[in-house]
């Protein structure tokens, strides 16, 4: 029996990332950042994303790790005390995909707020303008290889103008930028989910997570044709 984990950050935070890094002569760091609406995904996901607090109880509750050191939260993280960003996992799958060696790497997370009040359906409430809205977790990671990797993943309550996005830009030779605006986020998940099962059957049995599967590739023929 194999256990994996996947969905739509495992395509288009990361085997987008190490396909398009491979056109890549040069790379000095790679920038990513992600956005989605936290009334899509229920009110765990919403309230630890800080949204519908006041500015006072995110900086206490979210914010007061931002000044930590790299050691310091990498132990918060790994006993349990610190849940990371999605970003904190995704940087290190990079890192492991790409054959970089992180040395350090530090999370801050800080605020979103907006111009207007904000009805919250799923916390049942209107932020006040101003008031946080969700939070951004930015993470960056050092890597002795001399690359860095700065991601933000960006979560909140959204506006009547805001809507999905992720953007990554490498810095290098030459400088490239991709945005995919608007994904469909949930149905991308289930289809990289269902074409990720091949790989997971004819991968060996235990825990591995997906960076030490081959890429994902879309199933043209039956499924069963792809079983070794």
């Amino acid at each position: 029996m194999t256990l994996a984990g996947s969905g739509y950050p495992d395509m288009y935070w990361g085997v987008l990332i190490d396909t398009l890094a491979g056109s890549m002569h040069k790379i000095t760091k790679i920038k990513g950042s992600s956005s989605y609406n936290v009334e899509d995904y229920g009110i765990a996901l919403a309230k630890g994303h800080g949204a519908g607090l006041s500015k006072e109880d995110f900086a206490k509750e979210i914010g007061s790790y931002n000044d930590l050191s790299s050691e310091e939260q990498k132990r918060l993280v790994e006993s349990g005390e610190y849940v990371p960003s999605y970003m904190w996992n995704q940087n290190g799958w990079l890192c492991s995909k790409m054959g970089l060696t992180p040395i350090s790497q530090t999370q801050k997370c800080v605020p979103t707020t907006h111009h207007s009040d904000l009805r919250s359906d799923t916390l049942g409430m209107t932020i006040k303008a101003g008031e946080p809205t969700g939070m951004s977790a930015i993470v960056t990671t050092e890597t002795t290889e001399g690359i860095t990797i700065e991601t933000e993943c960006i979560g909140k309550v959204y506006g009547p103008e805001d809507f999905d996005k992720n953007d990554w830009t490498f810095y290098g030779e030459p400088e490239t930028t991709i945005n995919v605006n608007r994904p469909a986020t949930v149905e991308l998940t289930c289809a990289n989910v269902v074409n990720r099962i091949p790989a997971l059957v004819n991968a060996q049995p235990g825990y591995i997570s997906t960076d030490k599967l081959p890429n994902n590739v879309y199933l043209v023929r039956p499924i069963n044709e792809y079983i070794k």
